[in-house]
């Protein structure tokens, strides 16, 4: 679905979401991903910020979506819809849990898709590997003990849907947090393997 795209200039969105969380923090973090991006392929990216409706009939246009926020996430019956059709279609949409989403997020994801789990995605999944090697997410802030996990559900062998937790890799995204050059590189590494995956596969 997605490749003919690469021939165009292409745009990634945020998911503009209802249930009280901020949806629109950092709005500044896809633009600077874009730019890595461009800098770093051939590939040609609108440098913008671009907020999406699940319900929005052009949804499929955006070959990447993102959602993040620190509160609760909840889905109308047609944002549910959308969602599924969006996925189910070769769509790619990455989670980053900015500490609070993760209870809420796993309720609604339990009703687009009733018949499956979030499942760790392994190391040597091609989404740690597409430009950059990585062994897994990078932790970027810590905001539970442990790890960072990386999470999926899978389609037709597809990661349809990346989620990462305890890393929050987004925040590395953007200049705001101060955070040390080393640290945002690993964030933009990881980012940028997303991207080149939800282009490819």
């Amino acid at each position: 679905m997605l490749l003919p795209l690469l021939l165009s200039q292409l745009v990634l969105a945020r998911v503009k979401y209802g249930g009280g969380g901020d949806w629109y923090n950092d709005p500044d973090v896809l633009p600077n991903l874009a730019h890595e991006v461009n800098r770093q392929t051939t590939l040609s990216l609108v440098e913008r910020e671009q907020a999406v409706e699940l319900t929005d009939p052009d949804l499929s246009a955006y070959p990447f979506l993102y959602l993040t926020g620190h509160g609760k996430v909840r889905f109308s019956d047609g944002e549910v819809a959308g969602l599924r059709a969006y996925l189910e279609g070769g769509g790619f949409l990455y989670v980053d849990d900015d500490y609070g989403l993760d209870e809420s997020f796993r309720q609604e994801l339990a009703k687009v898709f009733p018949d499956r789990q979030l499942e760790e995605v392994s190391f040597d999944h091609p989404i740690y590997h597409m430009l950059y090697d990585l062994e897994g997410p990078p932790k970027i802030h810590e905001h539970y003990e442990g790890p960072p996990k990386g999470y999926g559900v899978f389609i037709g062998g597809k990661l349809a849907l990346y989620y990462t937790y305890n890393s929050n890799v987004s925040d590395g995204w953007t200049a705001v947090h101060e955070d040390p050059d080393s640290v945002r590189e690993k964030a933009f590494q990881m980012g940028v393997n997303m991207v080149l995956y939800a282009l490819s596969y």
